[in-house]
């Protein structure tokens, strides 16, 4: 088996080879392997090609000022940070929940915290007080790391025992200003090895059913695991590459901390007091940004701009948290020339399933199974299927970027058997291309045919008045449920009669009978988990207690109030 260098290395001279890559790769050895002082201070920080080469470059679009990290400068103020950290008392295994934007602290104690060996619970700023007190007590947190302003939200939490330290200091008593990192050695030495499965991260996921799931990863599972996701996203060594995710979700980590620098790549991050198209399409040509992965959110957000007033040198654009509609990749296309790669995983694993680079695109389809993984769609009874749930195939052993299980009061709840289930319905063609249908849970029957809300929502999309919109089954006596479509329009447009007849006739052309959307209602905003996916599930509930109820402030329409439909 390669090592973590040669493994990374075969990905990169063939990022145009699917089918090479696929036959041909084969995990790192499972061996001792700390990523932070082996891989990043190791050779990235030690190398003279690359320790002087921008690792971090944060553009603040609010204060206008950019700040830049060499690989070595982050080496050396990591180091500071662990040596804070052990005097604190942290040892490890202790647990540590990372309350923190994107500021260059962030960065410094994801990597501080993997030399030390300790686990990081990253988290959202937008956590409220109740959720982070949640974390802290599920995660077993003994240290918190945050900013001075989210330090009030813990004034109230019961935290006997939990270090606390706060850029900038803290309000209230006892807290620890994290700026005494910068009194410590910048030389780390760990206290012996770490192993491959030694615990590394926890995160809650985002609960678009229940409660947030506790993930378990490892110190081979994310590092090791992210080749597949460098992969996907076709990073190239000096590569400056800018992902819009928040911190404290599994993507953070995925693009903006190991996949970039698996691949020896500048993280360029753009930070906004509110998120605008416009101040991201100018940083990107200005800062000649050449990769770019963001959520089908920002990329509708991006297309309803003149894409061709910026002269972009992005080579790679990338889609992933929900799947992106062809629509959206063809706006880009026409703008740009360059095709956006959508690509599937979950907090649970790395990159599952893709468009790689240098591939044919199929519209729709969020691509093939990554190197590394194998990919199967499998049935209620665990027949292959064209149709059924995408399922990771242990039989040849766990791929590196699985998750070591989920943690619960019970104990830990690991990942084992024949095969994962990762609860999202795919179908597959004959090349090995999978499209997504929907969450096992969000794929409905109407008249004895499945409907996937995603094909409908995609059909959507393209109607100009659209901004977002989820489907959901409406229940009926006589087809046991029928579509209904939740729509958030664009700033400016009405909720009108004729907007509605329009959204009707268009979904109408493009959708077969059994499959059409009845029903319409306009909403001012569509509910989200924190992380911002739909919570479809919310929008289901909500109609199948009241169906025939709504706010006063709701604008309903059926199929049936219209006769230029009848009659067409």
């Amino acid at each position: 088996m390669p090592t973590f260098a040669e493994a990374r290395a075969f990905l990169l001279d063939n990022r145009s080879d699917y089918a090479k890559a696929y036959s041909q790769f084969r995990w790192p050895d499972p061996v001792a392997f700390n990523w932070a002082l082996d891989w990043f201070d190791g050779v990235l920080a030690s190398d003279p090609k690359t320790r002087d080469q921008c690792a971090l470059w944060i553009a603040d679009a609010v204060t206008g000022r950019d700040a830049k990290s060499s690989f070595l400068e982050l080496s050396r103020r990591s180091n500071e940070t662990a040596n804070l950290l052990r005097a604190l008392g942290l040892r490890r295994g202790d647990r540590i929940l990372m309350v923190l934007g994107n500021t260059e602290e962030l960065w410094e104690v994801m990597l501080a915290s993997i030399k030390l060996g300790t686990v990081l619970i990253p988290t959202t700023t937008l956590a409220s007080s109740e959720e982070l007190a949640d974390r802290v007590k599920r995660g077993r947190a003994r240290c918190i790391v945050t900013a001075a302003d989210q330090s009030e939200k813990f004034a109230k939490l019961a935290l006997d025992g939990v270090t606390k330290i706060c850029i900038g200091g803290g309000s209230g008593i006892g807290w620890i200003d994290y700026a005494d990192a910068r009194k410590e050695l910048p030389d780390f030495a760990p206290d012996g090895p770490t192993n491959p499965g030694d615990p590394m991260l926890l995160y809650f996921t985002s609960g678009t059913t229940a409660a947030p799931k506790l993930v378990l990863h490892t110190q081979r599972s994310y590092p090791v695991g992210a080749l597949s996701t460098m992969y996907w996203l076709g990073l190239k060594p000096r590569d400056v590459h800018v992902n819009v995710s928040s911190p404290g979700w599994a993507k953070h980590a995925w693009s903006s901390f190991f996949a970039p620098w698996n691949a020896g790549a500048t993280v360029l991050m753009v930070n906004q007091a509110r998120f605008e198209a416009k101040v991201l399409l100018k940083e990107l040509v200005r800062c000649e940004a050449t990769t770019l992965c963001a959520p089908p959110t920002v990329w509708r957000l991006l297309a309803q701009e003149p894409l061709s007033d910026y002269p972009v040198r992005l080579r790679e654009v990338c889609a992933a948290g929900e799947p992106l509609n062809p629509e959206m990749i063809e706006r880009v296309q026409r703008a740009w020339g360059i095709i956006i790669r959508d690509g599937y995983g979950q907090t649970e694993t790395t990159a599952l399933v893709a468009n790689s680079p240098g591939q044919p695109v199929k519209p729709g389809a969020m691509g093939r199974a990554m190197p590394g993984y194998k990919i199967r769609l499998l049935d209620a009874d665990s027949q292959t299927a064209r149709e059924g749930e995408v399922c990771v195939i242990l039989d040849e052993g766990k791929p590196a970027g699985l998750m070591v299980g989920y943690e619960t009061e019970a104990g830990l709840r690991a990942v084992e058997g024949e095969k994962y289930g990762t609860s999202d319905v795919a179908f597959g063609d004959e090349d090995g291309y999978l499209t997504f249908v929907g969450r096992t849970d969000d794929v409905f029957k109407s008249s004895d045919y499945r409907i996937s809300p995603f094909e409908l929502e995609s059909v959507l999309i393209e109607h100009d008045s659209i901004l977002e919109s989820a489907i959901v089954p409406s229940p009926d006596p006589m087809r046991l449920a029928l579509p209904k479509a939740f729509i958030l329009l664009k700033s400016g447009v009405a909720p009108t009669r004729a907007v509605a007849l329009s959204i009707f006739q268009h979904t109408n052309a493009r959708l077969a009978p059994f499959k059409r959307i009845r029903k319409i209602e306009f909403v001012s905003e569509l509910p989200k988990t924190i992380s911002g996916k739909i919570q479809r599930v919310q929008l289901r509930r909500m109609e199948q207690q009241h169906p025939a109820e709504a706010p006063p402030s709701a604008v309903q329409f059926a199929e049936s109030d219209f006769e230029e439909l009848r009659k067409a």
